[in-house]
């Protein structure tokens, strides 16, 4: 999945209100919520990074 791709699905879930934070609460700061999609998407990057290393 690409990293755009990951951040509109996240922002898609905050605007529809199901995006939750670590703790389990509910994100209703958008602030919040674009620093979960930049976070989630680079955790994605970082792992398919390792997938493809681990290959050769």
């Amino acid at each position: 999945m690409k990293k755009e791709t990951k951040i509109s699905k996240v922002m898609r879930e905050f605007k529809q209100g199901k995006l939750k934070s670590s703790s389990g609460q509910k994100v209703t700061n958008p602030k919040q919520g674009i620093a979960i999609a930049l976070s989630e998407a680079d955790r994605m990057k970082k792992s398919s990074a390792t997938k493809k290393s681990k290959r050769k």
